[in-house]
Order: C-alpha cells, then sequence, then structure tokens
C-alpha cells in the first residue's frame, strides 16, 4: 500500500487452472492468440512490406484496377477455414462446460445483495456467505490484509476430485457466480436456475466474484471455493449439520438482552451495515438510517415486520430466509437499543417465528 492506494496483483494471462476444465480453457485461449498473433504477423507484415516495397521514392507507381475475383476468392476462403478452424474446439469446450451430467453432489446456490447462500441439496446443509473483511481496511484505516474484498465468514467447501453441480438462481437482481481457476461462471437470475459444474483436481482455497453488477456494494461480493479431502469434507459436514442442529435449538430459546445485543451486532454487521452504515446513519438520498427512525422506535411487530418482508418498491430486502428466527430477534433488539436508540424492549425468536409462520399462513396458494 503506498499513500493509501491499493496495488491489486496482476497478470497478463488467466489464473493458474486446477481442473481438466479449466486447463481445456487456458490451452484453447492460447490457441485462439496464437492465431490471431499469426493472422496480425501475416497481414501487417504483407501491408508493411507492400507500403515499403513499393514507395514511391523507390519509384514505383501504383497500379489501377478495378477487381480481382481471383484475390477475393482466396481471402474470403482462408478466413473461412481459420473461422471454423477456431469455432470447433470451441463449440468443443462450451459443451463441455454445459455437461452437468451425473454429478457426485448438487449445491444450490442464490445471490443476494450482496452475499451467496449455499443449499447442499442432499445434506441438509445451508448458510450464508458475507464478505469478511473489515470495515476499518475498506474505509482505509486499516492496512489491506492478504485477501482484501476476497474473504468469507463463510466459504463453500467441496471434496477434491469430486463433479460438483452448481444451480443458480437469485433472490433479488441479476448476479453471476465465477471462480476463475475452476473455469465456472454462470449468471444467477431471479426466477430461474441455471446450472454449472467444476471438478478441482487439487485441494487449496480458491476465490472468484460476482461479476454482474448487481448494485451498491457489487465489488464486495466475492466468493470463495475451499477443496479439501474427502476425510475433511466429511468432519466439515458434520461439524456444519451439528451447527443447524444448535442453530435451530436457539430458535426456540429465550435470550438475554445482552446476548441478544452482542449477537445483533454481528448480524447488522454483516447483513445491514453496508446500506445504514456501521453507525447506523444510513446515507441520505439512498438508504435511511437506523439512528431514531419511525421502524426502529415504534411498534416492534412493525420492526419485525419489515426484516422479515422487506420493503416492496425499495431496497429493502425481506430476510425471512435469509436469516434465522434468533439471528432477526438479535438483530431487531440490536437497532432499537444500540446504534444510538434506546426504546429498551427486546425481540425473542419465538415472537419472529409467530410473524413469520402467520404470513406464510396467509400468503395465497402457490406462493
Amino acid at each position: 500500500m503506498i499513500s493509501g492506494v491499493v496495488w491489486a496483483d496482476y497478470q497478463f494471462n488467466l489464473r493458474e487452472p486446477q481442473s481438466a476444465l479449466a486447463r481445456d480453457v487456458y490451452d484453447l485461449h492460447t490457441l485462439i492468440n496464437l492465431v490471431c498473433l499469426g493472422i496480425f504477423i501475416v497481414v501487417f507484415g504483407a501491408m508493411f512490406y507492400s507500403i515499403w516495397k513499393h514507395r514511391k521514392s523507390a519509384g514505383h507507381k501504383a497500379e489501377h484496377f478495378h477487381e480481382n475475383t481471383t484475390v477475393e476468392i482466396i481471402w474470403t476462403i482462408i478466413p473461412f477455414f481459420i473461422l471454423i478452424g477456431m469455432a470447433y474446439p470451441a463449440t468443443k469446450q462450451v459443451l463441455a462446460m454445459k455437461d452437468t451430467s451425473n454429478p457426485d453432489m448438487t449445491v444450490k446456490v442464490t445471490g443476494y445483495q450482496w452475499k451467496w447462500e449455499y443449499d447442499y441439496l442432499k445434506d441438509d446443509v445451508k448458510f450464508m456467505s458475507t464478505l469478511s473483511t473489515p470495515r476499518a481496511q475498506i474505509q482505509n484505516k486499516e492496512a489491506k490484509g492478504e485477501h482484501y474484498l476476497l474473504e468469507v465468514d463463510e466459504p463453500m467447501v467441496v471434496p477434491v476430485n469430486k463433479k460438483v453441480r452448481v444451480l443458480l438462481t437469485a433472490g433479488d437482481v441479476i448476479h453471476a457466480w465465477w471462480v476463475p481457476e475452476l473455469a465456472v461462471k454462470q449468471d444467477a437470475i431471479p426466477g430461474f436456475i441455471r446450472d454449472a459444474w467444476f471438478k478441482s483436481e487439487t485441494t487449496g482455497t480458491f476465490r472468484g466474484q460476482c461479476t454482474e453488477l448487481c448494485g451498491k456494494d457489487h465489488a464486495f461480493m466475492p466468493i470463495v471455493v475451499k477443496v479439501v479431502t474427502q476425510e475433511e469434507y466429511d468432519a466439515w459436514l458434520a461439524a456444519k449439520k451439528q451447527g443447524a442442529a444448535m442453530a435451530a435449538a436457539d430458535n426456540s430459546k429465550t435470550f438475554g438482552k445482552e446476548e441478544l445485543m452482542a449477537k445483533g451486532e454481528a448480524v447488522y454487521n454483516a447483513n445491514c451495515a453496508a446500506c445504514h452504515q456501521a453507525n447506523g446513519a444510513g446515507i441520505p438520498g439512498a438508504f435511511p438510517g437506523i439512528t431514531g427512525s419511525a421502524i426502529a422506535t415504534g411498534p416492534i411487530d412493525a420492526h419485525i415486520d419489515i426484516v422479515l418482508n422487506g420493503k416492496p418498491g425499495t431496497a429493502m430486502a425481506a430476510f425471512g430466509n435469509q436469516l434465522s428466527e434468533a439471528d432477526i430477534a438479535a438483530v431487531v433488539t440490536y437497532q432499537r437499543n444500540g446504534l444510538g436508540n434506546s426504546v429498551g424492549d427486546v425481540a425473542q425468536p419465538v415472537q419472529v417465528a409467530g410473524m413469520k409462520g402467520g404470513a406464510e399462513a396467509a400468503a395465497p396458494a402457490g406462493n
């Protein structure tokens, strides 16, 4: 870092491939570049040679002719075969990238502003993955870390040498899931399911980003895929299931105010601070503040409702399907008793569950 400026890593080629699919993409990219380089050398070489060889100062005079059928046929046929030669391996590669048949495992990935949800369909494991770079680094109050803006609190974990099918969709706007070392990139579109796949041949941590402009914090929506051995994956999966069971137990627990405040601050920083800001002041004209707001200081049921269901026509997203009842109770309590507010009341998970259940029961059939 020099004078507050971050100098990002750069390179002149694709990232080192970590799968057979990525290696094929890398080789195809190299082949196409070599073909283009050859065309450049031949065309511009002939042009500059002709300009120099037949210059006026050497006594040459311009020829005057209307057409040359032979030349026109040649410069039509040659590019035709060049394009066919390039199109065949490119089409073959695209078809291979679209072949999601016979996967070893399937993970549903849902994009939200500005986080990812991973749902391991056959293993009953689901979690959110959010940027973990400290706000102090983003605001230039601390030195940038090694993986600045490319680190998350919960990476996607998969076993090595397993074909992973990724089902992609979005809950708000269009996003795109991209991990270059694994040669996987696919749009995540609300209301549609797209799929892609990858099979890493090496263990390690591979980082990507959302590549579809999706709003204010588009640049703060990284993707981290951690590839581990089968034994490590089994242990991780068991731990996640145990954690999910504990989280489910929290949804029926009655918390003290201090517990809710501590938990709520973490939930707020991970899910709310991007818009409402870490101090609750919001961004005038764009995102309303929490401090002193009618929602945060008004009836608690209305506060829970807007967190659960969002506010149509605004940037306020619905968190009912993103956060647990305990998380929503905690963040509501934190907003009402922190960030300059001191209402004094608290929300409990059972209260959130009751409102969530009532909303689901009232929803029309088919929703």
